[in-house]
């Protein structure tokens, strides 16, 4: 009998498919897996804003997960917004339970709107609860300021931000440098099972659709470790995909705000 390639994605839903559980399940099938859904809040949001945000009851995101866990099972878990600190608190109880490895963490704090996804006094739960759960930790520069109570500017700061972030307990770090500016779009990937760090390049995309970038980079991670891959391996094929999606989804216009990447630029234009 074949086997499918299971990804489990625990994320808040998009509206607009641009970003969340809508980007997750489309990154997860145009990468050849099978994907599953814990969703963790409904928010109603387009290309432009986010409009409002509905939170799921932990226990409702608990029987999500088990339900999935229970019957079908996973080969990698990719986590994105998850608003509060129950809700963390939660997903890494059931994620515990049920052995779950292969976790790739997104630390959503912020829409590309500027609206704020997770409460402040969750921060200190995400840091200590569900971040050495992680396999791989992707948080972007804002991100691991808040995380590290420091800005971070130079490439000496960003540097020591991966080892830093690294001291909290995940397997490897990618700290993500879209926020910087210049011709290329450089991440800092440190595997500290390993004790390697690395810069991975590749160049500036110029569009506005860029939106679920972040979801769309974790969810290939998770999307590749579920394929067999290494760590490091599934770092840069992820890399790789996003840098192509954002390409080919660059001249496209959706909305009157930030457009999404093209998810399925390998099957069509």
């Amino acid at each position: 009998m074949k086997s499918y390639r299971r990804a489990l994605t625990i994320a808040g839903s998009d509206s607009g498919g641009g970003a969340g559980i809508q980007a997750d399940l489309k990154t997860f099938s145009a990468l050849g897996c099978y994907g599953m859904s814990a969703i963790t809040a409904l928010t109603a949001q387009n290309t432009v804003a986010v409009v409002a945000i509905q939170p799921v009851p932990p226990a409702f995101i608990a029987a999500q997960i088990d339900a999935v866990m229970e019957d079908i099972g996973v080969d990698a878990v990719k986590i994105g917004m998850l608003h509060s600190a129950e809700a963390i608190q939660i997903v890494a109880e059931r994620l515990g339970y049920h052995h779950a490895g292969n976790i790739v963490l997104d630390p959503v704090m912020v829409a590309k709107s500027g609206a704020r996804l997770l409460q402040e006094e969750a921060v200190a739960a995400l840091r200590t609860i569900l971040v050495p759960m992680a396999t791989v930790f992707t948080p972007n520069l804002p991100e691991a300021s808040v995380l590290l109570g420091r800005v971070l500017r130079s490439e000496e700061e960003l540097r020591r931000a991966c080892f830093d972030l690294a001291e909290l307990g995940p397997r490897a770090v990618l700290l993500k440098g879209g926020h910087l500016t210049g011709k290329c779009s450089p991440d800092l990937f440190y595997d500290a099972a390993e004790g390697k760090l690395a810069v991975l390049e590749a160049e500036r995309v110029e569009t506005a659709n860029s939106h679920g970038t972040g979801c769309t980079l974790s969810s290939a991670i998770a999307a590749f470790l579920a394929r067999g891959c290494s760590v490091a391996e599934a770092v840069r094929e992820a890399k790789t995909y996003v840098t192509q999606a954002l390409q080919a989804g660059a001249d496209y216009r959706l909305g009157h705000g930030h457009g999404p990447v093209h998810h399925f630029y390998r099957f069509w234009e």
